[in-house]
C-alpha cells in the first residue's frame, strides 16, 4: 500500500477532521481528510509551481519547460519566498491508508471521509533540502505566474499550490516594464 502524508505547520495535530475542499478544482465536493501520496509529496512542501513530464508529454514541451539540465521533477517558487523556504520547518504526518481512496492519480490526492488519526510525524527542518534530497531540481523566478501560464498549456502532468501566495499579476507587469 502506498504511504500517505499530511505536511502542515502545526505541530500538534492530534487528529484530521474531515473539511470542506481547499479547492473545487478536483472535482470532490464532500468534508474530507486529505493527503498526499509519497511520490507527489514534493509538489506540497512549499507554495510553488512544480511539473513533471507524464509518458505523453510532447518532447517539445519537455525540451523547453525542463531542458538540458536532465530534471525528473521540478518546483519553483519565487525568489520572495526563498528565505523562508530554507528556514521554515514543516511537519510531516503519515496516515493508515486504509480508509482513504484516490480521487486524483496524476495529483496524488487520496482523501477519507472519516475522522484520520495519524500513525507517525516527523519534522522537516528545511523543505529546500528535503527536496534536494528527493532529487528535485529547484527553481527560483521572480514570478510564478509566467511559468504556471506556460506550464498549464503544456502536455507536463503539473500541480499549482498556494497560488494565492504568488505576487499578483500586476507586480509582474511592472517589473518588466523597470527592467
Amino acid at each position: 500500500m502506498k504511504k500517505l502524508y499530511h505536511a502542515s505547520h502545526d505541530e500538534s495535530i492530534e487528529r484530521f477532521e474531515p473539511r470542506p475542499p481547499p479547492s473545487l478544482d478536483s472535482g470532490f465536493t464532500k468534508n474530507a481528510v486529505w493527503a498526499i501520496d509519497e511520490e507527489r509529496l514534493v509538489n506540497y512542501l512549499l507554495p510553488r509551481v512544480t511539473y513533471y513530464p507524464r509518458k505523453d508529454s510532447k518532447a517539445e514541451d519537455v525540451d523547453r519547460l525542463i531542458g538540458p539540465s536532465g530534471g525528473r521533477h521540478i518546483v519553483a517558487i519565487e525568489s520572495g519566498w526563498l528565505e523562508r523556504a530554507m528556514s521554515e520547518s514543516l511537519w510531516l504526518y503519515q496516515f493508515d491508508p486504509e480508509s482513504f481512496f484516490v480521487i486524483d492519480e496524476g495529483a496524488g490526492y487520496h482523501v477519507s471521509t472519516r475522522i484520520e488519526y495519524p500513525i507517525s510525524k516527523r519534522q522537516i527542518d528545511s523543505p529546500i533540502l528535503e527536496l534536494t534530497a528527493r532529487g528535485v531540481e529547484l527553481r527560483v523566478v521572480p514570478s510564478l505566474w509566467p511559468l504556471r501560464d506556460a506550464v498549464l498549456e503544456s502536455s507536463l502532468q503539473f500541480s499549482f499550490i498556494r497560488m494565492r501566495n504568488a505576487r499578483p499579476r500586476q507586480d509582474e507587469a511592472e517589473t518588466h516594464l523597470e527592467a
